[in-house]
């Protein structure tokens, strides 16, 4: 068992290696996550656009959810850097097929032959503090403090959060793609798009609700329901040893959804 085991590593260390040389025979790679022109715009507008969102988020947090400017700064530091981590809250093991070559010798003759094993692949779920965690620590506060404290009717303005959050649960779920490597993918603007537009049509039934309430709440929640809870299940297919919910931080789903649905309240 042993001899035989250690010759099909050999071999396929062997078999690997013929395959890198001639693959970098052929071209080096070089990983470019974005484009140069994408890089170039990010260089050139970055130290303008950068500030010109910052004070328009904060000013949603303070004018749209009636935070503090204190407390809309703080959430919004802790955003960018909690986006630097990671907390793990779960590994997962899925079985992947793999081709070993296996080496025969007979009176002489040496025989290769594929044979298919499967090998464990470990997966570990973690969650971004500034892209997940701290978002969601602001809905539950607008929950539980700022509705009941500021809303005439907050059992209204919980049912049209339910109703916005569910709704855009669903469509999100619809819309979002496994992307092998990278994880789950959400289509750019489309989540604060639709939470603004769901917004719009609910926020005045039955009695006025305050607008940005339900926009906040119910686009973190409902993306993190429906882009990704609702995709837990196919984490397995995804081929990455790490998946994060909230994963890109300030730049990820959940945390944008929140603030550019608020954004786009403002402008309208």
């Amino acid at each position: 068992m042993l001899l035989s085991l250690n010759g099909e590593l050999s071999l396929s260390k062997k078999f690997n290696s013929n395959f890198l040389k001639e693959k970098d025979n052929k071209k080096k790679l070089f990983f470019k996550p974005i484009s140069g022109f994408y890089l170039f715009l990010m260089i050139l507008w970055g130290p303008i656009m950068l500030p010109l969102i910052f004070l328009g988020f904060r000013s949603a947090l303070i004018s749209g959810l009636g935070l503090s400017p204190f407390t809309a700064s703080i959430v919004l530091i802790a955003s960018i850097i909690g986006s630097f981590v990671n907390v793990p809250i779960k590994k997962i093991s899925t079985d992947v097929p793999i081709v070993v070559l296996k080496e025969i010798k007979f009176f002489g003759v040496t025989w290769t032959i594929p044979k298919l094993e499967l090998s464990k692949k470990e997966t570990i779920i973690t969650i971004n503090l500034g892209g997940a965690i701290v978002p969601i620590i602001l809905s539950i506060y607008l929950l539980l403090f700022m509705i009941p404290r500021y809303e005439i009717m907050p059992l209204i303005t919980y049912v049209k959060i339910l109703i916005s959050t569910s709704i855009i649960a669903y469509l999100m779920k619809k819309f979002s793609k496994l992307v092998p490597g990278l994880g789950i993918a959400t289509p750019g603007f489309l989540p604060p798009i639709m939470t603004t537009f769901i917004t719009i049509l609910i926020f005045k039934a039955f009695t006025l609700s305050n607008p940005f309430f339900i926009a906040y709440v119910s686009g973190t929640l409902g993306t993190l329901i429906g882009a990704d809870l609702l995709n837990l299940n196919k984490i397995s297919s995804v081929g990455a040893p790490i998946v994060s919910i909230g994963g890109a931080g300030t730049f990820d789903g959940i945390y944008l959804t929140g603030l550019f649905s608020m954004l786009f309240l403002l402008l309208i």
